[in-house]
């Protein structure tokens, strides 16, 4: 790598990985560069650094003419154009593997802390409510039925770990999967009508928008609970916060706001719904792989080695 590489990270991310981008490469960190003077910058630029909050969209591309890479520090790809990439002939990397567990594992916590109420219980403890009257009974969540949008590495973690809950199965994707047992319904309706728990897990996409809608909500119904460790834009949000409100759906366990971080004031102030500030790989463990990778893919990449982690 004896020419200049230039890497643009979109968002301050850990500061190992910046350091350790500085160490191999001529580091830009594009919240500290103002709009016009990122074109100073765009001739040495060959890669570009996101995650699934700012990635690298049409207009970025178009600004770095010498860009040739860029490596996803996600494993979600919606806020890159890939369409653009293939057409530029760009490489992209992501990070597929390495929030499977923390994310599955979110997912039975948001879970259980919506059928029990853990917020709301803590709540109670804290400010001395405790001390008047017994707190009101809750939810169990061992034996209920879970259905899955989206049977991937996340949505088959998770499936896995509600097993060991004694929980049933099922789930809904783009086709069923030959290789699994549980029950698959063609349409997210019928998953809704047969299942307590419904829980997001698929990839957001075109078709994904809103997959969770006012028809899938109500086909839950008033006991059921959803629990969406995905996207936020894959639930309608309007509608999911007025059938909280109006006992129209039992719960919600939400790590991600279709906004975010702007949060609903109804939504807040709903005392069954649990929100997470999308963390759900957000441990010290997972990040360092994930940026190790990260990492890795571009060493690779401008040392004309195989990328790791390939998604064009």
């Amino acid at each position: 790598m004896d020419e200049i590489v230039g890497v643009l990270l979109m968002r301050p991310l850990s500061s190992y990985i910046q350091q350790e981008l500085a160490k191999r490469f001529t580091l830009f960190k594009y919240w500290e560069i103002p709009s016009e003077s990122l074109k100073l910058h765009s001739d040495v630029i060959r890669a570009v650094v996101g995650n699934g909050v700012q990635g690298a969209d049409s207009a970025l591309i178009d600004s770095l003419p010498r860009l040739e890479i860029v490596s996803s520090h996600s494993s979600g790809l919606d806020k890159i154009d890939l369409v653009k990439c293939k057409e530029r002939g760009i490489r992209v990397t992501s990070a597929p593997d390495g929030p499977t567990d923390d994310v599955a594992d979110t997912a039975i916590l948001l879970t259980i802390a919506t059928l029990r109420r853990i917020c709301v219980a803590d709540r109670f403890v804290r400010n001395g409510i405790w001390k008047e009257k017994d707190f009101n009974l809750t939810a169990k969540f061992s034996g209920k039925s879970v259905g899955i949008v989206g049977l991937g590495r996340i949505g088959s973690a998770i499936a896995k770990r509600a097993e060991a809950f004694g929980c049933t199965i099922s789930y809904h994707s783009r086709s069923q999967k030959s290789e699994s047992t549980y029950t698959y319904y063609s349409r997210v309706i019928d998953l809704a009508s047969n299942c307590q728990i419904l829980v997001v897990a698929c990839a957001l996409t075109d078709e994904t928008h809103h997959i969770i809608n006012r028809e899938v909500i109500d086909a839950l119904g008033p006991n059921g609970v959803v629990i969406n460790i995905a996207r936020g834009s894959h639930i309608d949000e309007p509608e999911l916060v007025s059938a909280l409100a109006e006992g129209r759906l039992g719960g919600a366990g939400l790590d991600g706001l279709e906004h975010e971080p702007e949060v609903p004031t109804q939504l807040a102030s709903l005392d069954n719904v649990v929100l997470s500030p999308h963390t759900a790989a957000g441990t010290v463990e997972t990040r360092k792989e994930m940026a190790d990778l990260v990492i890795a893919n571009l060493e690779a990449y401008f040392s004309n080695k195989p990328l790791l982690t390939p998604v064009l």
